[in-house]
């Protein structure tokens, strides 16, 4: 592991964090605690690498915090959950989580998830497109990918790692036709099953909230029935 990184755990379940730290302090993690939601924001910094959140604990529920530790930090946060009906998944990728794993979760599915966030979103901080770096202009939206940076109106986008890889994705191939599979399998580098359409769904949505001023007409991101999405 070239660098530390630390990550939150936070359960209300005392046997439930010790496992995850246990584990993941095996794998080379600093690990930080939290017994709540309220305690989980309280925590969020941007000393924190990631963010394990349960969804159901007391206090603060899991998608309230993690409103409020996305306006302190990007950092990815992973859901765990006894829920396993789409419509959680939905809400909990809405208000700016990751991913999300259902109770119980094997022990060598967390950390292979834990590592692909990170990867994915310190590439994307750290910049990730050091060969042929450039700077993408569509009308009015410019991607650098230099600094991985979005502006839309000479304003600046914070878009989540995965976010920033669908815009990206989809402009460096312009009048591509990109399905919910193409998309899944190129930023998230996992297999694809149904359940994952969802998820890409629900990303496309959040960025042309981000991005488009009406997203109900977007001018960027434009959806081929039946097909998928393209950048014209």
């Amino acid at each position: 592991m070239d660098r530390k990184y630390t990550i939150l755990v936070a359960d209300d379940n005392a046997e439930i964090r010790e496992v995850l730290r246990v584990l993941l302090e095996s794998e080379g993690y600093d690990v930080v605690e939290a017994i709540n939601g309220e305690d989980a924001v309280n925590k969020a910094d941007e000393n924190i690498s990631l963010i394990i959140l349960d969804v159901m604990m007391p206090v603060k529920d899991g998608y309230k915090a993690c409103t409020e530790i996305r306006d302190k930090t990007m950092a990815p946060i992973l859901f765990l959950t006894a829920k396993t009906e789409d419509s959680d998944k939905t809400m909990g990728f809405c208000l700016g989580g990751d991913d999300y794993m259902v109770k119980p979760f094997s022990f060598a599915e967390i950390v292979a998830r834990v590592k692909a966030l990170l990867r994915r979103y310190y590439i994307y901080k750290n910049g990730g497109q050091d060969s042929g770096s450039k700077i993408i202009k569509i009308g009015d939206l410019v991607i650098d990918t230099n600094t991985n940076s979005v502006t839309v109106g000479g304003s600046e986008v914070i878009l989540t790692d995965l976010e920033y890889n669908i815009l990206l994705l989809l402009a460096s191939n312009r009048k591509k036709i990109f399905t919910n599979q193409n998309i899944y399998e190129s930023v998230w580098n996992e297999m694809y099953v149904y359940s994952a359409s969802n998820t890409v769904t629900v990303h496309i949505r959040k960025l042309r909230s981000k991005i488009e001023k009406d997203p109900q007409n977007p001018r960027y991101i434009k959806t081929v029935w039946g097909r998928g999405y393209r950048i014209e």
